[in-house]
């Protein structure tokens, strides 16, 4: 009978561990007057800020400096001759011809031809991507950049990180005209560019029945931004009936 309850006993503990590994964190907490508020940012002396070497998008007269926080590690292992040390890495982002990746606080802009340094914004973000859309340049002589970030902390925990809404926003390649292009409070799906159209093409999802999960309940959007016009206004389209 012992041998029967500790069985019993185990396949329950697993049973409770498997759930805790569905349960998946919401990316939005609701209050009864909840605003999306963008944070300022702040100085802050627990983190120590790292900025990666530039790098030059090929075709364009701007470096880009990522700058973030150093990643500390439990290993002692030493990497000379690269970019990590002891147990800190110095690098904070990747970098594949036209597009970085990363988690960072901020970008900054250099002309080639100056020393000046100048921020993307002065908001509390994390930038993820910043992809610079080479073809279209070529066709419209417009270099524009897009980014996936996160703006606000709208699961209330009082970071800004992965763990929020991601959007979507555009700049000039200089990092000026710093416009979002989805809505507060709706996440990223995807996007695309559809060269024929000069055209950038996204989807995004909003939670309508705001039960803090994005579901197949939700409402998900169809939107698009004319790169080569003079604003970049998005318009709704309705592919789905």
């Amino acid at each position: 009978m012992k041998k029967v309850a500790v069985v019993i006993l185990a396949f329950t503990s697993l049973f409770t561990i498997s759930c805790k590994k569905e349960e998946e964190k919401p990316k939005v907490k609701y209050e009864e007057s909840m605003e999306v508020k963008k944070a300022v940012r702040k100085p802050d002396s627990s983190q120590i800020k790292v900025a990666d070497l530039p790098v030059h998008m090929e075709g364009t007269k701007y470096l880009i400096h990522p700058v973030g926080d150093m990643r500390i590690y439990d290993d002692n292992a030493k990497t000379y001759g690269s970019s990590r040390m002891n147990n800190v890495s110095y690098a904070i982002s990747n970098y594949n011809r036209y597009e970085l990746t990363g988690y960072f606080e901020n970008l900054k802009f250099q002309h080639i031809d100056s020393t000046a340094l100048n921020p993307l914004t002065d908001k509390l973000v994390q930038i993820q991507t910043a992809t610079y859309l080479n073809t279209v340049a070529e066709r419209i002589k417009k270099q524009i950049l897009v980014y996936t970030l996160v703006d606000s902390d709208t699961n209330q925990d009082g970071k800004v990180d992965s763990n929020d809404i991601r959007s979507l926003y555009i700049s000039d390649i200089s990092g000026k005209n710093f416009t979002k292009l989805s809505k507060d409070m709706q996440e990223l799906i995807d996007w695309n560019i559809i060269d024929a159209q000069n055209r950038l093409y996204f989807r995004t999802i909003e939670d309508i029945n705001k039960n803090g999960a994005f579901d197949k309940n939700d409402k998900v959007h169809y939107q698009y931004c004319q790169l080569n016009s003079g604003e970049w206004t998005v318009e709704a389209y309705e592919p789905v009936y």
